[in-house]
């Protein structure tokens, strides 16, 4: 495919799309219908129709039974962190594999052009960014995710939280399936927000800017605070009249879902003619910013109620170098 077509690609390489990063149109006064049904479209299809699908597998194949979750052993625990790690492998490892490794697309469509494995640093373990949010991924975030779903598990399972039934609440809960995405948003952005505090940035969330150029494996590479906090938001589902399944989907939102905001290409190239939207820009924004887009792809318009949305214009940069000069004259008046 031709990304020109596309977007515009500067003197380093980096590519950007001439689209402008919107809102969900139900934001919008009045609403166009079409929009909304193109967004809807989008909106489930295919990323959040994968992750429910992979609730529904783990609540029919992986999850133990009712009976074994009642009590806290290793056992079912090591099981779900085993799987946990190996849908992760191989999902987040076919994108590593195709598109930074074999690089079947060369860097078209790829905001960065370069790749990480071109440029060691010191900041990562062994100066290799692959190597370091592989190995941070595995042993930190994922065990986190784990712990949050054990959690979870154990307290539908003893009884502590009521579960409802989709038999009894099938309209409640089909429309808590389509908020599950929201409350991600919502999460993400508080945690966000309060890990971009100086002294939670330095000492937590520093770990996971170090790579600027995310890839793949960036996606779940955390400090342990972070990761258990941001993997905590499926915790939600014990405070709002929910399921297990729900409280799964949301996990999966989170942990198989860190991937589109990292996958660091706007498309993946599927066939000569078909390719994938990674909903990937807005978040590779906030990694090259750092200030911008804390949030997620707008189904909740956070950023832009606090001031903090870039949508990846000329005039959304300006907004975010008029905001950066105003706290640079703030800082030295305080100086």
């Amino acid at each position: 495919m031709d990304d020109l077509q596309f977007g515009a690609r500067n003197k380093r390489g980096d590519w950007a799309p001439s689209a402008p990063l919107e809102f969900a149109p139900f934001w919008d006064w009045p609403p166009d219908p079409g929009k909304l049904a193109r967004w809807l479209v989008g909106y489930v299809w295919p990323w959040n129709v994968f992750h429910m699908a992979t609730a529904l597998a783990y609540w029919a194949w992986i999850v133990p039974s009712t009976e074994a979750m009642q009590t806290l052993s290793w056992g079912w625990a090591l099981w779900l962190y085993a799987v946990n790690a190996a849908g992760i492998f191989a999902i987040y490892g076919a994108v590593e594999l195709f598109y930074y490794i074999r690089k079947k697309q060369g860097t078209r469509f790829k905001y960065n052009a370069r790749f990480p494995a071109e440029r060691p640093s010191d900041v990562f373990w062994f100066k290799s960014q692959n190597l370091d949010n592989f190995l941070r991924s595995f042993f930190i975030s994922i065990p986190l995710w784990t712990l949050v779903e054990v959690l979870f598990l154990h307290a539908f399972a003893r009884g502590w939280v009521p579960g409802l039934s989709l038999a009894e609440h099938p309209f409640y809960l089909a429309a808590l399936i389509l908020v599950v995405p929201a409350i991600h948003e919502v999460h993400f952005f508080c945690i966000h927000r309060l890990i971009h505090t100086p002294l939670l940035y330095r000492w937590v969330h520093s770990v996971h800017h170090n790579s600027v150029n995310p890839s793949p494996w960036s996606s779940l590479s955390m400090h342990p605070v972070e990761a258990f906090l941001y993997h905590a938001v499926a915790l939600w589902h014990l405070v709002i009249p929910s399921n297990p399944i729900l409280a799964l989907f949301q996990l999966h939102v989170a942990g198989y879902g860190a991937l589109n905001g990292h996958i660091g290409f706007d498309k993946l190239e599927l066939t000569d003619e078909t390719a994938l939207d990674s909903h990937a820009y807005a978040h590779y924004l906030h990694h090259k910013y750092f200030e911008v887009n804390y949030g997620g792809d707008g189904v909740i318009p956070l950023d832009r109620w606090f001031g903090s949305w870039h949508d990846g214009t000329p005039a959304g940069e300006a907004r975010m170098q008029a905001r950066f000069q105003k706290k640079k004259a703030r800082l030295n008046a305080g100086a």
